[in-house]
């Protein structure tokens, strides 16, 4: 399957439903730029590398990077949530239910935003197509385990990989760095925090953009009578789309978010902070490559708690952590749940 830009217009303008999905993904993907990427340059922010504007921008511009660059060279994660699920032969009970579950994500999404909780869209995502699934197909026979599977992976890597990471250097840093000028090395490592803040937004587009272009792609298909995305090909045009409204949702903001995970959680320096980029950006670019989707949220979150374990674990304000992962714990069944009555609900209304 491959669409040019003026055929997917012309599908949107004659079928409300796609419009419909496709509004809706393209709000998800907005909600993610705005509630989501923050995490990428929260450390940045809160260690004064770069003033909260400049920062922002700086990350919309890599997040876009992230989306186009990283989708030409490595696609397994599009195709990862696109196979995740199946939706049945009735194509257009299928577009109803993705519908639905991008309405449940965007729901869920800015609810927990409002608090100034750090989302999980790729958790929201996953949720929300599954729940969908299980309600078109009446069981869990629509969910495909041999991918869903890589999820518990991704969450296995994301939260311990990005803790032992964050830790591991910023371990070693500290032993590398203990006879030099601090002055000195602050200077650097100033450098160095815009250079890891960079990394982690342009990983935060390769990583979450994949995963809603997957969705997109398969509104496509479904529109066009194909159960699935056998042979589709991601057009050029559908990567710049993603990633300028995720980089247009990055430029609204995020204060709250950069300050709940930059600022309340452990108090960094610039050292601590270019540790838990790196370390964020490595495991995450590691997951992209192997189609495994994880959170972004989850992954800069154990990197940061690594690097705050290195001088002590008193150093993390766990009340904020278990603020965190009380929202990821109930992003599945929450969001999931949602999705199964609007899916339902829509159906009944389609």
């Amino acid at each position: 399957m491959d669409v040019s830009l003026i055929q997917f217009a012309e599908q949107v303008v004659s079928n409300p439903i796609l419009a419909i999905s496709v509004l809706l993904t393209l709000g998800v993907i907005f909600v993610n730029g705005w509630t989501d990427a923050p995490n990428a340059i929260a450390t940045c922010i809160s260690t004064r590398c770069m003033n909260v504007r400049p920062a922002i921008i700086m990350s919309a511009v890599f997040n876009f990077l992230g989306v186009l660059i990283m989708t030409s060279i490595n696609s397994s994660v599009a195709s990862t949530i696109s196979n995740m699920v199946d939706f049945g032969g009735d194509t257009h009970e299928a577009l109803v239910a993705l519908c639905a579950a991008m309405f449940s994500i965007v729901v869920y999404s800015v609810g927990a935003s409002v608090f100034g909780i750090p989302t999980s869209e790729s958790h929201s995502l996953i949720a929300g197509i599954t729940g969908a699934a299980i309600a078109i197909q009446g069981g869990t026979s629509g969910v495909n385990m041999d991918e869903w599977i890589k999820v518990i992976y991704g969450l296995v890597l994301s939260l311990a990989l990005g803790f032992a990471i964050g830790w591991g250097i910023c371990k070693l840093l500290t032993i590398v760095c203990a006879g030099i000028d601090r002055r000195k090395a602050n200077s650097a490592f100033k450098y160095l925090q815009i250079f890891g803040a960079a990394a982690m937004s342009f990983m935060h587009g390769a990583q979450d953009g994949q995963k809603f272009i997957g969705v997109l792609l398969l509104g496509v298909a479904f529109c066009n009578g194909q159960p699935d995305l056998t042979d589709a090909v991601i057009p050029v045009w559908l990567m710049v789309l993603c990633s300028l409204v995720m980089g247009v949702g990055t430029s609204v903001g995020g204060e709250k978010i950069i300050k709940s995970v930059g600022m309340d959680m452990v108090k960094l320096e610039k050292f601590q902070g270019f540790s838990a980029d790196l370390a964020g950006a490595f495991c995450i670019l590691l997951s992209t490559v192997f189609g495994i989707p994880v959170s972004t949220t989850h992954t800069k979150t154990s990197a940061i708690m690594g690097v705050g374990a290195v001088k002590r674990l008193s150093a993390i304000n766990f009340s904020v952590v278990k603020d965190m992962m009380l929202t990821w714990v109930f992003t599945f069944p929450g969001c999931g749940l949602i999705s199964f009555v609007m899916a339902k609900l829509f159906m009944m209304l389609f």
